[in-house]
């Protein structure tokens, strides 16, 4: 296997780590944005947000790796991407910036306090609607001819991409509600105890859907589940995806079993993330743009490789220190130490 088959190959798996650790990361910030109404006072809100404050914005580094590498190591669909995706990539955008500002201006704030609140919500919200709507234009397909997007502006506008939309938002509600249950104790923890079980019904629930609708797209990642015998080595993803939730279900709502949830919850999401990208290989751009059709000269690959050599250990070093010096419970003045 030479390099010019090989590094796109490596980079693929580069760019899909990097989606995958901000999903896992910054969706339960995203999650306590979206279950910020349902705190009962500013108190539990200002709670809530302790238990990411000292560590949401290294979040988005993960989402600057996938973009960056994506640039760099697949222009070709990163010219399609961005242009066909244009408009829910910026509301993510500007989305993002808005939950950001809010964030930091909430803590500061005196009478605007409820004000900073909601526009933290609404941040959290739009960030993870734009995102699944993302997410769902990219699985639905993206027509091209001679590798230009041809939908125009409002081609990733479907029921599909709404539906998948929606179901992010829940999700991340999901991943919200179990890292209070881990970060938490008393009236805030049993409130995310008593949202997170109907919240994992209601996430297999649209999985279920999902899952129903991909027979009737034009994208083929369904296709190969039933290609060539693949269903027999693939069905062990969707089986374990579904017991996983079975015991995350059982483990919501069991006093004591703080990190459980959580980490049950992780699992869902990677085993989530493993379907699509079986779905999806060797797709880049489905249905017609491959690793390799949209890669960059192995040359340049292997040039920004050399970076992401030296960066990746520090961003997992630092996240590691990160997480772990901001271990344990939170009080309402912040972290117990």
């Amino acid at each position: 296997m030479d390099l010019q088959t090989a590094l796109p190959v490596v980079w693929f798996g580069v760019i899909g780590f990097g989606v995958l650790m901000y999903v896992l990361l910054d969706g339960f910030v995203l999650g306590l944005g979206i279950l910020a109404p349902f705190s009962e006072n500013e108190r539990q809100l200002d709670q809530m947000m302790n238990t990411a404050a000292p560590i949401w914005d290294g979040n988005e580094t993960w989402l600057v790796l996938g973009g960056a590498g994506l640039l760099a190591a697949f222009p070709k669909a990163y010219a399609v991407v961005l242009s066909g995706l244009y408009l829910p990539v910026l509301l993510m955008v500007i989305a993002l910036v808005f939950r950001g500002v809010a964030f930091e201006f909430r803590f500061k704030a005196q009478r605007s306090k409820p004000a900073w609140g909601a526009a933290f919500a609404l941040g959290s919200m739009l960030t993870a609607f734009a995102q699944g709507v993302i997410l769902g234009a990219l699985v639905e397909g993206m027509p091209l001819r001679e590798g230009k997007y041809v939908a125009g502006a409002f081609g990733w506008f479907s029921p599909f991409s709404m539906l998948t939309g929606v179901a992010l938002m829940f999700g991340y509600a999901l991943l919200g509600s179990t890292w209070l249950i881990l970060k938490t104790e008393g009236r805030l923890q049993q409130i995310a105890r008593t949202l997170a079980r109907p919240l994992v019904l209601v996430v297999v629930a649209f999985m279920g859907l999902v899952s129903a609708w991909l027979p009737f797209l034009d994208s083929r990642i369904m296709a190969r589940w039933f290609e060539g015998g693949n269903f027999w080595w693939l069905a062990p993803v969707p089986l374990l995806a579904l017991l996983n939730a079975f015991a995350l279900w059982r483990a919501a709502c069991r006093e004591g079993r703080d990190m459980a949830p959580f980490l049950l919850t992780l699992s869902f999401f990677f085993l989530g993330f493993v379907g699509l990208v079986l779905g999806l290989w060797p797709y880049i751009v489905p249905p017609g743009l491959t690793i390799w059709e949209a890669a960059s000269p192995a040359v340049s690959q292997g040039f920004v490789l050399v970076g992401v050599v030296v960066l990746l250990p520090a961003i997992l070093g630092y996240t590691y220190w990160s997480y772990r010096v901001f271990r344990g419970k939170v009080a309402d003045a912040g972290y117990r130490h």
